[in-house]
């Protein structure tokens, strides 16, 4: 706990908010209940008031509350890893995907290009060619076309976006 006599001033701040905030962080440290954050205290504002506490000792006190707050929280709790993916089903997924053909009416992705690159993902998954990762799916793109054979874009986005979220290691 900190010594808490700061002396009182012309010009400082309100005592009894100041008080108040304090007899919190106390408490937080005292209990462990964390009731106040670090960063409650660093967003903490104070009136300043005639025959208030002098603003330097009471700033000290709260940089130095800060400091003792962020070395006894604990560290943030992981959620546990995502399980590795099962790349038969993921396989399966892509190749039983249909996507609205767009030819003549409005601008689509190339057909032959987004099946390319989903054959390039399906052979990374299967073994027979580098693996294709979540960065990869996410950052694809496709020739338009107008006149030929085109995939709805918006259709291809969102089962790239669904596919990159299925191979993303890590955690959820």
């Amino acid at each position: 706990m900190h010594e808490r006599r700061f002396p009182v001033v012309l010009r400082g701040y309100d005592c009894a908010q100041v008080d108040a905030v304090a007899e919190r962080i106390d408490r937080a440290l005292r209990t462990g209940s964390w009731e106040v954050t670090p960063e409650d205290v660093m967003r903490t504002r104070f009136a300043v008031v005639l025959r208030g506490y002098d603003q330097r000792a009471v700033d000290r006190f709260l940089y130095e509350s800060i400091a003792e707050l962020r070395a006894r929280m604990a560290p943030p709790r992981r959620t546990p890893a995502r399980p590795p993916i099962d790349p038969t089903r993921v396989i399966d997924w892509i190749e039983a995907v249909r996507f609205t053909s767009r030819s003549g009416e409005r601008t689509g992705y190339d057909a032959r290009d987004v099946d390319a690159f989903l054959s390039q993902v399906v052979a990374g998954l299967r073994g027979e060619g580098p693996m294709v990762g979540a960065a990869e799916v996410r950052a694809a793109s496709f020739r338009t076309v107008r006149l030929g054979l085109g995939y709805d874009r918006h259709e291809v986005d969102r089962f790239l976006d669904r596919l990159a979220d299925a191979l993303e290691p890590g955690e959820r």
